[in-house]
């Protein structure tokens, strides 16, 4: 591999935990490998990797991103990774009033709904 991919997968596992990061490279296979390559070197290890703007600001506007442009399955992903980028539940709901305001209220809605259950699922694994 590249150092660029080694570089990727050091920001996913700090992003997203070890566990989920195991559990994707176990169901790995020889015909997404491509594709598990590409989002590893630059998504995790550009955009992600990069100390432009900090962990925190880029949750946000992932999540923001995510949400406007309707892909809601990777937001719990994201909701997750926020106990590790330090993006607050405040920071998550203004990002989320920005995409009702320029992208859409149901949109938005959509998501402060998976926001709100991935929350509790976290509020109750640590209790």
């Amino acid at each position: 591999m590249t150092d660029r991919y080694d570089i990727g997968m050091a920001t996913r596992r700090a992003v997203l935990g070890d566990a989920h990061v195991d559990k994707a490279e176990a169901t790995k296979s020889d015909f997404d490998l491509p594709f598990q390559t590409l989002i590893t070197e630059s998504a995790w290890g550009t955009v992600w990797a990069d100390d432009g703007i900090s962990r925190r600001e880029r949750s946000m506007l992932t999540l923001a991103l995510l949400a406007a442009t309707g892909n809601f399955e990777e937001i719990p992903m994201h909701i997750r990774a926020t106990a590790k980028t330090g993006a607050s539940k405040e920071d998550v709901m203004q990002s989320l009033l920005h995409v009702a305001i320029y992208a859409g209220v149901p949109k938005a809605n959509h998501a402060i709904k998976l926001a709100k259950a991935t929350y509790a699922e976290m509020e109750e694994k640590t209790v």
